[in-house]
């Protein structure tokens, strides 16, 4: 790889930006390792042969994404306020959520994940109940369904302890960690407390690529912490993985192709298996990054007094 002198790497050489290439000694390049495996691992005299510079491209990839789901935790963080709509567009690299907070008033407040649907889809029917097709013969919709707008009107109660739950405004106690609120004939007597909770809720439709807010979000800052692919939007030049990970994508490279490829001995594969997995094992544990001043904070979080 080619080394930055501390010029290149505090002022970028004078460019725009200047912190270009802060923190990227903790990198390789997906360039660099895809010339670093055919240099090393691909050769007549070498256990893999005969394979294409794109064939090693696309498995490089491939680790790198398998590494971003679980094992990297390199979380992006977005903010945006959320619209009149309620609905918060999923960036365009998301893939999986981490953790979604208000902001307001300096702090931010975890919300929590509604576990009823809050959107749904609908079809347009006439008096008699007979759906309307288009001239193509496809279901007409409108633009929101009856849930959507109870949604954003704010019409719609809740499970929730907040200003859409049937129990606001209602007089009640709190013992053993549930509230019980006094009903008439037929209500509830306790509240599940997976659902006491007086902030916000959202559901994330997957499908439609937004986040549905309940109507207390209006016009609010949301901060998404959100997992990536790594992919950079397709970019190759953006692309690269923490050097705690080199030799791991180097052996699921190595495992890939050998699985791959037509009369390679079994024992070869299951050794390249192995390997590959027991790399990644130990790029964990670097990882985990456990200090001792972490584990003595967790150990002083034991001593409480208990009131």
């Amino acid at each position: 790889m080619a080394y930055l002198t501390q010029y290149q790497y505090y002022e970028n050489e004078g460019n725009n930006p200047e912190n270009d290439n802060w923190g990227s000694y903790q990198y390789v390049s997906l360039k660099e390792i895809v010339t670093n495996f055919m240099l090393m691992y691909v050769g007549n005299d070498k256990l893999i042969n005969n394979v294409e510079r794109y064939n090693i491209l696309f498995h490089a990839k491939r680790a790198i994404q398998e590494l971003n789901y679980d094992s990297l935790k390199e979380i992006k963080i977005l903010e945006m306020p959320v619209n009149d709509e309620l609905r918060f567009i999923l960036p365009d690299d998301y893939v999986n959520w981490v953790r979604i907070s208000m902001y307001k008033n300096g702090v931010l407040f975890p919300l929590t994940e509604n576990i009823q649907t809050n959107w749904s889809s609908a079809y347009l029917q006439d008096n008699n109940n007979k759906i309307l097709f288009d001239e193509e013969g496809s279901v007409l919709k409108p633009e929101f369904s009856t849930v959507d707008i109870d949604r954003i009107k704010g019409s719609r109660k809740t499970i929730y302890l907040n200003e859409q739950s049937s129990y606001d405004g209602q007089e009640g106690y709190f013992y053993n960690g549930i509230w019980y609120f006094e009903y008439p004939i037929g209500g509830r007597y306790g509240l599940n407390t997976e659902t006491a909770n007086a902030n916000p809720t959202f559901k994330i439709n997957k499908k439609s690529g937004v986040i549905n807010f309940s109507s207390d979000m209006s016009g609010e800052l949301v901060v998404l912490e959100y997992v990536s692919d790594g992919m950079e939007g397709g970019v190759n030049a953006d692309i690269s993985v923490n050097k705690l990970f080199e030799e791991f994508v180097y052996a699921y490279i190595k495992f890939s192709v050998l699985s791959s490829k037509y009369g390679v001995q079994e024992y070869i594969i299951n050794r390249s298996r192995k390997e590959k997995s027991a790399l990644l094992r130990n790029a964990k544990i670097r990882l985990s990054n456990i200090h001792p001043g972490r584990l003595l904070m967790n150990l002083r979080g034991q001593n409480k007094w208990i009131k």
